[in-house]
């Protein structure tokens, strides 16, 4: 087990029912680390809801009652199919008997915070407490997927497993879904630790270490995992779904691995070749430089993600996200410091800790880049020569990032 240091924290309705948010790709093991919390609730009376109830093959021995999507078990555990919206059933569950946690499936092609959102806010979360963000890691697949251009949609998963699509036509590349999953984790479950070795094992541990540097792991086999690692840990804290916060946290990881700065960093990692390379500037980034170096991140470059400033787009802070091959970069807000001086002094009141610079304002570059066997002193002066000195007027050439929020370029 890798375990963080993490603070527990309660939010919301301290006295509301917790709620685990389980998540995975297709074939990862949720639905079999589902059937082990069933079959061993130990003193706890669990309600889970599921996508689709016919795959969680409960044991027939002891299914007691079953109707209108529910099914109960003798011992005092729940089952829910999700049939409804996924916030009228929640409050349908709750209506439905007594239970001491509630476990949600997420879908094989979801990420967590949509599912984890419901409970945080809006009416269905009054009786609950939004506890653990927990996801299952396939330790024989998932360096391999990362790897791929493997594209993921709902009708992949309606021809696997019907009714565990959420968003009619939703497209994504499944690398960049196993991304996300692990880095919203407050708990990773390496399962099916059974089919590889403890080389490739652990070589997973270390990526997933880099992603993610709060979150505790397990190793499980067939999703076996002791209950009380998952349900009622008192671990999420409402942070946790801002992306602000995670380009902080892996900043923070590169910068404390060795104690140098945060231009240049290694990950202990690197015993498994995997590296962990921080780049920041107060400099706006020559836009066909920057483009170039993007199109051009080598194989070895397996996440990659930060806030940008380029050139020419002095007022609008961009987001650039990049797992494997996919790389897009997204409109995301006006940057504060482009904003007339009264709403400045507001916003930075609201955001003490937002970082001000008395020349730029907040407009700045955070990036990081994961990998394996990465050459990170190519790739910083590659950075580095987009840095401009100044903000010009006008950039020659090239400039394809995103002019408004919500606009996106695909690298």
């Amino acid at each position: 087990m890798v375990t963080a240091n993490v603070v527990r924290v309660s939010v919301l309705n301290e006295n509301g029912t917790p709620v685990t948010v389980l998540s995975g790709a297709l074939g990862a093991g949720k639905t079999t680390t589902l059937n082990h919390l069933l079959s061993n609730p130990g003193d706890r009376r669990i309600a889970v809801l599921v996508n689709d109830m016919g795959a969680l093959n409960v044991d027939a021995e002891l299914v007691e009652k079953q109707g209108d999507g529910v099914t109960e078990l003798s011992n005092g555990c729940i089952c829910c199919d999700l049939r409804d919206d996924l916030e009228v059933a929640v409050s349908r569950l709750a209506r439905t008997g007594e239970f001491d946690q509630l476990v949600v499936e997420s879908s094989g092609i979801s990420a967590p915070t949509p599912v984890a959102r419901l409970f945080t806010a809006g009416p269905a979360s009054a009786p609950y407490r939004l506890d653990t963000l927990a996801t299952v890691v396939d330790a024989s697949e998932f360096r391999t997927t990362l790897a791929d251009d493997d594209i993921v949609t709902t009708e992949d998963i309606r021809r696997e497993r019907p009714g565990q699509a959420e968003t009619e036509g939703e497209v994504r590349p499944l690398s960049d879904l196993l991304v996300t999953q692990a880095e919203y984790a407050d708990v990773l479950l390496l399962n099916k630790c059974d089919r590889v070795g403890d080389e490739q094992i652990a070589e997973t541990e270390a990526l997933l270490t880099a992603l993610n540097p709060d979150a505790t792991q397990h190793r499980t086999t067939h999703g076996a995992i002791e209950p009380g690692e998952i349900l009622d840990t008192g671990l999420f804290s409402p942070g946790a779904l801002r992306e602000s916060t995670h380009r902080e946290q892996a900043l923070d990881h590169a910068a404390s691995t060795d104690g140098r700065d945060r231009q240049h960093v290694h990950d202990p990692a690197s015993v498994y070749g995997v590296t962990s390379f921080a780049f920041e500037s107060r400099k706006p980034l020559h836009p066909g430089r920057f483009a170039a170096v993007l199109r051009s991140l080598p194989a070895s470059v397996i996440r990659s993600k930060g806030l940008v400033w380029v050139a020419g787009r002095d007022d609008l802070a961009l987001r650039y996200s990049g797992t494997g091959s996919v790389r897009r970069v997204v409109g995301r807000e006006p940057w504060v410091g482009a904003m007339s001086e009264r709403r400045q002094e507001s916003q930075r009141r609201m955001r003490p800790d937002l970082p001000w610079d008395d020349e730029v304002g907040d407009r700045r570059t955070e990036l990081v880049f994961i990998g394996r066997e990465m050459d990170t002193d190519c790739l910083r002066q590659k950075l580095v020569a987009c840095e401009l000195d100044e903000r010009p007027t006008d950039t020659d050439g090239e400039n394809p990032f995103p002019t408004e929020e919500g606009e996106e370029w695909l690298v």
